[in-house]
């Protein structure tokens, strides 16, 4: 079986899919005509399915665009802000709101980004449907190879929902009328997406994703062992169905069956990740070669979005959102002048000290900015100079208001990107392989082993001098030096118990009574839609 690949997916208009959803559309073939053999079905019920997994506009894909899962996931940590900056990026307080927890039911953002990942779980629920009624034209081989890909990327979507959310819907037949749906407990929903990897994993082709050929930017079995292994990693966390109160269950006391065997989490979380090792995956020689211009021959990249300025409409918007104007108007692009690194962040990395990590120079444009050797000047002719340590969250009236904080440099500039920079060819990276040594390296401290030699593996490939020993704290600390700008850290402090305690500048008796915030609301706008929907604990109220 050979499924299309995405440069010809990606120029399917979503608007043809969307009209697929009537019986019989006018001017279109009629449907047994359009499924009539399984180069159909692998080409419009699957394929096509992966055009939205990045995104054109704000609150679509899952990495790539403004006000979606990635920016939810990230503006709400410790990681990076976008900072008020005189008249730029107050834009009705929303990204303060995310700063420090502040957030409701009522966010425009939070229910576009709701819609969007419940449209591909239609659409993947839509294919199936489809796939089963034209079962006739499949071998039993193909048709197992193709809807266990479709269960598998719903399963990716359900992930995010569920992450998100907490309590969602778990919606898992096709209807051109669905009914409204009650909200299914979060234990069970990551129960259903365990199980739904688990029983797709061995009908999953087995070849490389980010690599350009007949599984690019598709979902094969190292995509699925990384989330299994991140599934199992959190599996505290979702296995837990009241994130409001203190207690939680017992990552040693959450048992898989996997491979014949019962493993506990951590246990679980070692398997997949060394299946994963056995695939041919290793470190790249620098980090940085992993988000090169092309990127697409990364031995290290297990699962990417696709990117190429000529042929997809996908964009990667965080360097331009970052960067200066004079910066963007240097490299022939453009900017907007706004995300930056935290200042707890540029402190993780020892800016300012003897003990600078060496990924700083590579992860941020930082102090005085050359392009091509040359000192870029602002527009009164001063060299640009962004000062990592006076970043703030508002940074109204201060002489840095500009150019305060240190900015995204993680991916090489494209400079013949279109689009101010927003349509390159640089891959944007999804999960990776030092993400997996990590993921390894603190399941076996959790379950009381040794993981100092995966740790020490990616400090080894940065330069940085092996740790004695690993331990959580440290781990959680090479994540954010690693993971920097990869979309993780809200994630990962949640697993450690740290996403709703203060940090910077948020008030500092957040604590325990912002647990709540751990998961977003349900938003107001489902719930107006769907009165079965009740709203997350903590969020009852608009006036939070």
């Amino acid at each position: 079986m050979k499924p299309l690949r995405i440069k010809f997916i990606a120029f399917v208009p979503i608007l043809m899919l969307c009209s697929c959803l009537s019986e019989d559309p006018k001017g279109q073939i009629k449907e047994d005509e359009a499924y009539a053999s399984a180069k159909d079905i692998s080409r419009d019920l699957v394929g096509t399915l992966y055009n939205y997994i990045g995104g054109n506009s704000d609150s679509q894909g899952l990495q790539g665009t403004f006000r979606g899962v990635y920016d939810w996931n990230s503006m709400t940590t410790d990681e990076q802000m976008l900072p008020t900056r005189g008249g730029d990026w107050y834009d009705g307080g929303f990204w303060q709101r995310l700063y420090y927890h502040t957030w409701d039911s009522s966010d425009d953002a939070l229910y576009s980004t709701w819609c969007y990942l419940y449209k591909v779980v239609q659409l993947t629920n839509r294919s199936l449907y489809l796939i089963d009624k034209h079962r006739s034209v499949l071998t039993d081989t193909q048709y197992a190879q193709f809807t266990s890909e479709v269960r598998a990327l719903r399963a990716l979507f359900y992930f995010e929902l569920m992450d998100m959310y907490g309590r969602v819907p778990l919606v898992t037949e096709y209807s051109e009328t669905p009914q409204p749906s009650a909200q299914s407990e979060r234990s069970k929903v990551f129960d259903f997406i365990v199980s739904e990897l688990q029983e797709a994993l061995p009908h999953l082709p087995e070849g490389r994703s980010n690599y350009e050929g007949e599984y690019y930017g598709r979902i094969t079995q190292p995509v699925a062992c990384f989330l299994l292994a991140k599934l199992a990693l959190n599996a505290a966390v979702y296995s837990d169905d009241d994130w409001t109160d203190s207690s939680q269950p017992q990552g040693s006391n959450i048992y898989f069956t996997v491979g014949g065997q019962r493993l506990n989490a951590w246990q679980t979380t070692i398997y997949y990740c060394e299946r994963i090792s056995t695939m041919g995956y290793t470190l790249e020689a620098r980090q940085a070669d992993n988000f090169i211009i092309h990127n697409e021959t990364s031995k290290e990249n297990i699962f990417v979005i696709p990117m190429n300025k000529v042929l997809y409409s996908n964009i990667f918007g965080y360097l331009f959102r970052s960067r200066h104007y004079a910066h963007g108007s240097a490299l022939g692009l453009d900017s907007e002048n706004g995300t930056s690194a935290t200042l707890s962040t540029v402190h993780a990395f020892g800016y300012g000290t003897d003990s600078l990590d060496t990924r700083y120079a590579t992860t941020f444009f930082s102090d005085t900015i050359r392009v091509n050797g040359k000192i870029v000047l602002t527009g009164t002719g001063d060299p640009l100079v962004y000062y990592p340590l006076e970043i703030r969250p508002d940074l109204t009236g201060s002489k840095y208001e500009k150019v305060a904080g240190a900015r995204m440099s993680k991916y090489e500039v494209d400079p013949t990107a279109y689009s101010d920079g927003k349509l390159q060819d640089n891959d944007i990276v999804l999960f990776r392989y030092a993400d997996v040594l990590l993921m390894e390296a603190e399941a076996k401290v959790r379950d009381g082993q040794d993981g100092t030699a995966e740790l020490n593996k990616v400090r080894t490939r940065a330069g940085m001098p092996p740790r004695v020993k690993a331990s959580l704290d440290n781990i959680l600390k090479e994540r954010l030096l690693e993971l920097m700008w990869e979309g993780w850290r809200r994630n990962d402090l949640i697993r450690f118990d740290l996403f709703h305690r203060a940090y910077d500048f948020r008030p500092q008796q957040a604590g325990e009574a912002d647990r709540h915030t751990t998961v977003f609301p349900i938003p107001q706008s489902a719930i107006d839609m769907n009165g079965k929907l009740k709203q997350n604990k903590g969020y009852e109220s608009k006036a939070y």
